[in-house]
């Protein structure tokens, strides 16, 4: 048996025992679905970036960089600041407000926030839609890693990686998804770092990698991308940038991370860990991806398939045959691995705690809530690995246009619920509606050709603007909802002139009575 074989079979044997050994901890609904808002800084870190990197970063991104060059750089620019942002301005308050509204779900928090029943439904649908979309992506990431290491076809590759996702997910619930997480991220950045230092010396490192880019193509070098497709276009560079730098703070299984905290302080140490782990990982991808383009370009049969998506699979298999090919491969199971978990398990969250208990079974018991979460992973499961086998798309662009349909449908909601008091329930259909509609058409009709807009950017815009002008109709957001939306800042606060006025009328009737019972009392002793 070969060693990459081997190394991966541990690494799977690994993950199934993590799920055994935290399936005891997930005592209720809220253990299996937030580990019981008990994660640390550095989990918390952790499993917030390797689930945000996911496939995409070993798979979708050095393709990029293999068809247009240094242009596909610009969303590592974005990546490397997306999680100091995400925690830094939603961290602790997210924490906060959604444990003072009695939130599990993002979702069932957007619900609370904005006082709203269409809310709920329209953002059940979109994040449903959203994320079942992602899984698709990772599960094709899932099943091409795996043919490239065994050879069987790839609807055998898909169940067999699928599999074991499922079953760690399914026993362990969030705490075998976080841990898992801190052991993944451990040995994504390990092995990349590995895979980049071993190839960029032999390429010469920069100079000699921009040099041997330049003799294949000199537009591989500029900013516009291959053959200047892009020209001009800062719309669709600063798209690019934006859609990783602020888009994660709009993806329901990224900002779920913060209402897992332990608690609030967890946010300052948190951001320390994230940005340390982002700036080593996100440019080494789209490097690797240059680099296979110069090594595959001189020697096409040694990449994967001939699939651009394969770029590092096959330069792991070329160089470093054995175990560190084994170890890369093992990476990228784990980039993609962390992301499944937890987009599952924020599916099943959704399935049965917005739309199970909320409204066909209220009273439902917390034991009939858990098990309807674990039959809505494996059914997820199942629909996910039969599209990927009967029509699978691209990774890069499956992953890039559902990441900007969620973004822009969640983001300014995300953000105005715990920063801006007067953002309402008008506002927060008008900008999901209007943020997710934009990008999905953008994308579809290929718009950023022709605009030189990224279609993130035209839908955060749209999103935005939707939020602020539709906040100024509708029902205002309640004095209620505006007091625990200062106690979320965590710093000490003024009673509102409300809860003033309601005090002072109830202590004046209080005043009076106390009064009249002093008076009677000394008028019955005199």
């Amino acid at each position: 048996m070969r060693v990459e074989v081997i190394v991966l079979i541990i690494y799977f044997i690994g993950m199934i025992s993590m799920g055994l050994y935290w399936n005891k901890r997930a005592k209720n609904s809220e253990d299996y679905m937030l580990g019981g808002r008990s994660m640390g800084p550095l989990v918390t870190a952790l499993t917030l970036q390797t689930t945000a990197m996911s496939g995409f970063m070993f798979m979708g991104g050095p393709a990029e960089a293999y068809a247009l060059g240094y242009y596909a750089i610009f969303y590592a620019v974005g990546d490397a600041g997306g999680g100091l942002i995400n925690i830094s301005v939603l961290g602790r308050r997210m924490r906060r407000l959604s444990q003072l509204l009695d939130c599990i779900s993002p979702i069932e928090y957007l619900e609370k926030r904005y006082e709203s029943v269409p809310v709920k439904v329209i953002a059940c649908i979109i994040a449903v839609f959203g994320l079942s979309c992602y899984v698709l992506g990772q599960f094709l990431a899932t099943g091409k890693t795996l043919v490239s290491l065994f050879g069987f076809p790839l609807e055998v590759g898909l169940i067999a990686g699928v599999a074991v996702i499922l079953f760690y997910t399914f026993v362990g619930g969030y705490f075998a998804v976080a841990w898992t997480d801190v052991v993944q991220g451990f040995i994504m950045i390990g092995s990349l770092i590995v895979i980049f230092i071993l190839m960029m010396t032999e390429m010469g490192w920069f100079a000699g990698l921009n040099e041997k880019l330049a003799e294949i193509d000199p537009t591989l070098l500029n900013v516009w991308g291959r053959d200047n497709m892009y020209e001009g276009g800062y719309g669709v560079i600063a798209g690019a940038i934006l859609i990783y730098l602020i888009g994660y703070m709009g993806l329901p299984h990224s900002v779920n991370k913060h209402m897992a905290m332990a608690n609030p302080k967890t946010a300052k140490t948190s951001v320390v860990y994230a940005t340390i782990w982002t700036q080593l990982f996100c440019f080494i991808p789209y490097f690797l991806g240059l680099g296979g383009l110069v090594i595959f370009t001189a020697d096409p049969s040694g990449l994967i398939n001939g699939d651009p998506e394969m770029v590092i699979p096959s330069l792991a298999s070329m160089m470093f045959p054995g175990v560190i090919s084994g170890i890369v491969l093992t990476a990228i199971m784990s980039a993609i691995m962390s992301t499944v978990a937890a987009l599952m398990l924020l599916i099943a969250t959704i399935v049965s705690i917005d739309f199970y208990k909320r409204w066909l079974r209220p009273n439902a018991s917390d034991r009939s809530v858990l098990l309807v979460s674990k039959g809505s992973i494996i059914i997820v499961g199942i629909i996910g690995v039969t599209i990927a086998v009967l029509n699978p798309p691209g990774i890069f662009s499956l992953i890039v246009d559902t990441f900007s349909f969620m973004g822009c449908a969640f983001l300014p909601g995300y953000v105005c619920a715990v920063w801006w008091k007067k953002a309402n329930s008008t506002g927060m259909l008008a900008s999901m509606i209007s943020g997710g509609l934009v990008a999905q058409v953008w994308a579809t009709m290929d718009l950023a050709a022709s605009t030189s807009i990224h279609q993130f950017l035209a839908g955060i815009i749209v999103s935005s603007l939707a939020m602020i002008i539709g906040s100024q109709f509708g029902k205002p957001t309640s004095p209620e909802m505006c007091d625990l939306i200062e106690r979320a800042k965590g710093k000490k606060i003024a009673v509102s002139k409300n809860v003033q006025v309601a005090s002072s009328k109830h202590l004046s009737t209080e005043n009076k009575a106390i009064t009249q019972f002093v008076f009677n009392r000394m008028a019955a002793e005199a």
